[in-house]
């Protein structure tokens, strides 16, 4: 893994494209139900957006690919009163978002642009976890990578390889 060095602090951790081992009321989830914290279990996915939607729409995408099995919880828009949350991101769900799709093998978030981005380091670096990753990777084709990977147990290392990877796999 590396290290973020535009973050507010040195602490934050991203996966990086040489990453060779893998690590030792809230958001919406799906997947995983009976799957406690600290089991072995399956990689989580966090769907961090600007749009409380459009992070719906990706979960309801990729949760079929699943197969059930992966923990994908959303962290989408800011708060500002209404169900589905203004335009934005928002500390405390990518926070919340991060406990409710952690299934004991780590969790992947997967931004969708800029200022997600810099949320979500803000909230790693308050956690200081090893096993909680931001990957760059597209935010649907890397998504459908990521949950397809994590549904056959692999690492988080290897689930975030696999998002990264998206990025090269041409549409047509």
């Amino acid at each position: 893994m590396t290290e973020s060095s535009n973050a507010p602090t040195d602490r934050v951790r991203f996966a990086s494209a040489t990453e060779e081992a893998g690590p030792g009321p809230g958001p919406e989830r799906s997947g995983a139900a009976g799957v406690r914290r600290g089991q072995p279990g399956i990689v989580g996915l966090v769907l961090v957006s600007h749009s409380a939607r459009l992070a719906a729409g990706l979960r309801e995408l990729l949760e079929p690919l699943g197969g059930g099995l992966v923990p994908i919880a959303t962290a989408g828009g800011s708060e500002d009163g209404t169900r589905d949350g203004g335009l934005g991101t928002s500390y405390e769900r990518i926070e919340a978002a991060v406990t409710t799709a952690d299934a004991g093998a780590g969790v992947l978030l997967l931004p969708d642009l800029g200022s997600s981005v810099l949320t979500a380091r803000l909230v790693l670096a308050d956690l200081g976890r090893d096993d909680v990753l931001l990957v760059d990777a597209p935010f649907v084709e890397g998504g459908v990578a990521a949950v397809v990977a994590a549904s056959t147990g692999a690492s988080l290392a290897d689930v975030a390889a696999a998002a990264r990877e998206a990025r090269t796999v041409p549409k047509f």
